[in-house]
């Protein structure tokens, strides 16, 4: 097998049709350790290409202070009904409309509370709308379309930092007043400039040069897992780490409602689908009809009081209230 070239020192210097302009950003340089990668027999090939996401991790956990700032601040305005707005262009804004399609079956997120844009339109998301993410005012008009305001949080997604489409966005929801989060690749990029909370995946030159879709776009996949399934868990949609708001829209997801409720409750999947049956399939009602021996009606006169904390209305307290540990058994 031809093993991945050794890269240069980092003192060596980079000469000839080499030489790349100081001022490229990290994501457009040439990852110098890969420059004989058409050459790689297959096994290299992959092993490069799989290695090199292992730096999209690494890049999300050195933003995990930002990342915090983020959800800490998100919270109180998604509490008060804001919406969730995703901007992006290409990769980044086909991973934002990801992100947000699937808060639905996974937390009983409401569709109308999340708002995807994406530069050329929703047909982008499957054929590619050139010179659409050129286009700064198109990015400010489809803010202002959707009336944003205070509560509403605004991620806006490119890999470069520099997308117009996706500055226009953000110039427009910072003059709303919304919650502005600038996910980027590259550091001291203009939209970390232009939001409150810019969140920086450092991840440095592809394999293949310029390519963002790859660890780039990686980082940015699991930097919008983290935020949003924080901010959800910060929403009571969990109990201990059980995911027991799902929407229950098939035969899978009703398999996995008997499954957690079984595991919150220790009752058998007999009790448990009879329980759930009462609820409407809502495994939270499920588990408080059954840990606190109410039924459906109170389990949800509780819950609502809980601000949909499993723990506390299995308690029977408010939301103001100390609460037993939140854990599942």
């Amino acid at each position: 097998m031809n093993a991945p070239p050794t890269p240069p020192s980092p003192a060596a210097p980079v000469t000839g049709s080499a030489a790349v302009p100081t001022t490229v950003p990290a994501t457009e340089a040439i990852a110098e350790a890969h420059r004989a990668l058409d050459r790689y027999d297959t096994r290299a090939l992959v092993m490069a290409l799989a290695l090199d996401q292992a730096r999209a991790a690494e890049a999300v956990e050195r933003a995990g202070p930002a990342l915090s700032r983020a959800v800490d601040l998100a919270l109180p305005r998604i509490k008060a009904g804001g919406r969730l707005v995703y901007v992006g262009a290409g990769t980044s804004g086909r991973l934002g409309v990801l992100d947000g399609v699937e808060l639905g079956p996974t937390f009983s997120w409401p569709t109308e509370r999340t708002v995807p844009l994406l530069a050329g339109g929703m047909g982008a998301m499957w054929q590619a709308v050139e010179g659409a993410e050129d286009d700064y005012a198109q990015g400010r008009e489809d803010i202002a379309t959707h009336a944003l305001g205070p509560t509403d949080v605004v991620l806006l997604i490119t890999a470069s930092g520099t997308t117009p489409y996706v500055l226009g966005a953000a110039a427009a929801a910072r003059a709303a007043g919304a919650l502005t989060i600038g996910l980027s690749n590259n550091a001291g990029s203009a939209l970390s400039a232009a939001v409150e909370v810019p969140v920086e995946l450092l991840t440095g030159p592809e394999v293949i040069s310029g390519s963002t879709r790859l660890k780039a776009g990686t980082a940015q996949k699991i930097a919008l897992n983290v935020f949003s399934s924080a901010l959800m868990v910060r929403l009571n949609k969990v109990y201990g780490n059980l995911m027991v708001d799902l929407r229950a829209s098939n035969a899978k997801l009703r398999r996995r409602a008997i499954r957690l409720t079984c595991h919150a409750t220790g009752v058998s999947e007999e009790r448990a689908q009879q329980a759930l049956e009462q609820a409407g399939y809502q495994v939270k009602n499920a588990i408080v009809q059954l840990n606190a021996g109410v039924d459906a009606a109170e389990a949800e006169r509780r819950l609502a009081l809980a601000d949909g904390n499993v723990a506390r209305a299995i308690a029977g307290a408010g939301p103001g209230a100390d609460a037993a540990a939140s854990g599942a058994g």
